[in-house]
């Protein structure tokens, strides 16, 4: 039995930083990854940073070789810093093994036949979330059918795709695909994409998304899933049969606590095998952390590393910060343009304040729009007039992933919208035209 200060399980962004900090103050540490490919976390090899590259290489003109050896060079490096980060200390062990609960703090790790038991004073559990798999018949058994993570290895473009899945990370990838050349077919149960945003919001997404070739099939169950030779064909209830050269199955994640061995442990999960925490990311067993996606919260990197504040100063004697002070979380869908959002939505707002504003400014009307020469998108502010506050914003255009951060600390230190409509902003930029569409207000 090896003992520590902190044993992390999973190499996600809060547990990382955990580490990190920690070793710094001298403490011993552990960090358990089951695969060398996963060092640094879903973000930088599966989820954001490999995507977000890919769709760069694709506003650059590359074809899909350029494309996907760029983003592999750049998954490389960050997947080797985020490696060197923790083995290069002193104070920290990292193990590339299997991990599994054989007691509330003490974990049985394997790889290549030998194991070993490791016990922390502290524990935190970061093995993130996997790809949810619907029970559709041939889903996993037929050619030419992949998830997101595997779908990111291959080496060949299809010449045509279909994608079962509206959610963000299928409309990333469709219009990412369609950009390349590739014939995308999205398919949905749902009557809509974008079921959270404003209605029209969703439906001037769609447009862009058509307009780029990419052909949305809603509305439908998929029934069935199979081979015709190499192709592969989706049964659907609406539409009948969908021929394909590769298929995306692209519905949601789930915890990644199945192998985890929390059968052994005090410690709670819910139904859909998310972790049990309270607000300080903490599990039914003290000093035992749940911090990421396994947790049940948001699926962003950034409110990993928002669990990693929380704990941290719990952990350093300071509670004055918890989960539910996590407010106006900001997201944003990367499609072309990008769609970003932080606060309440339209409906949202009016249905919870008795005197709410809402303007619209569509980036045909700015300048930069002009000078990007893309007049695609809208910028939307919703506004309670009896405080002058800003209750949301969707920001629908180019760069709107960068401007929402400014929306966000509006909100937050509770900026009334007058001092945005009467700033002084640079020129030609997008984000001047938050002056304007709060004089709209």
């Amino acid at each position: 039995m090896v003992k520590y200060d902190l044993l992390v399980v999973g190499f996600g962004k809060a547990g990382k930083t955990l580490a990190a900090t920690f070793a710094k103050e001298g403490k011993k540490v552990a960090v358990v990854e089951e695969s060398s490919a996963m060092y640094g976390g879903t973000c930088i090899n599966i989820g954001c940073i490999p995507t977000k590259t890919l769709i760069v290489a694709a506003d650059n003109k590359k074809d899909f070789t350029e494309a996907k050896a760029t983003r592999d060079a750049v998954v490389s490096k960050l997947n080797a810093k985020n490696f060197a980060m923790l083995d290069s200390s002193p104070n920290i062990d990292v193990y590339t093994a299997h991990a599994k609960f054989v007691s509330n703090k003490v974990v049985e790790i394997s790889a290549n036949g030998e194991t070993k038991q490791l016990e922390g004073e502290i524990v935190v559990i970061n093995t993130g979330a996997k790809n949810n798999v619907l029970p559709i018949p041939g889903l996993t058994t037929s050619k030419n059918v992949y998830d997101s993570t595997e779908f990111q290895k291959l080496e060949k473009a299809p010449k045509t795709l279909g994608i079962i899945g509206g959610g963000n990370i299928g409309l990333e990838f469709a219009n990412l695909y369609a950009r390349l050349g590739v014939k995308v077919t999205v398919i949905d149960f749902a009557p809509g994409i974008l079921g959270r945003e404003d209605k029209d919001i969703a439906e001037l997404a769609q447009g862009y998304l058509e307009e780029a070739g990419i052909e949305f099939k809603l509305g439908t169950a998929t029934k069935e899933i199979r081979n015709n030779g190499e192709l592969v064909v989706v049964d659907t209830e609406k539409y009948g049969e969908l021929e394909f050269e590769a298929v995306l199955h692209a519905t949601g994640r789930r915890a990644n606590t199945e192998g985890l061995g929390l059968e052994n442990t005090d410690i709670e999960l819910r139904p859909n095998g998310t972790i049990v925490v309270d607000e300080f990311c903490q599990t039914a067993v003290e000093n035992v952390f749940a911090v990421g996606d396994v947790n049940g919260g948001l699926q962003f990197t950034y409110v990993s590393l928002d669990d990693f504040r929380v704990v941290n100063g719990y952990l350093h004697g300071n509670k004055e910060y918890t989960t539910a002070d996590r407010k106006n979380v900001p997201y944003s869908t990367f499609i072309s343009p990008a769609l970003s959002h932080v606060g309440l939505h339209k409906e949202e707002a009016e249905a919870a304040y008795p005197n709410v504003a809402v303007a619209s400014l569509p980036v045909a009307n700015m300048p930069r729009g002009a000078v990007n020469q893309d007049p695609r998108g809208l910028f939307r502010v919703t506004v309670d007039k009896d405080t002058n506050l800003i209750l949301g914003a969707t920001l629908f255009g180019k760069n709107s992933e960068e401007i929402i951060n400014l929306i966000k600390m509006a909100i937050d230190n509770k900026i009334p919208y007058t001092y945005i409509r009467d700033q002084i902003f640079t020129h030609p930029t997008m984000a001047e035209n938050l002056n304007d569409v709060f004089k709209l207000i």
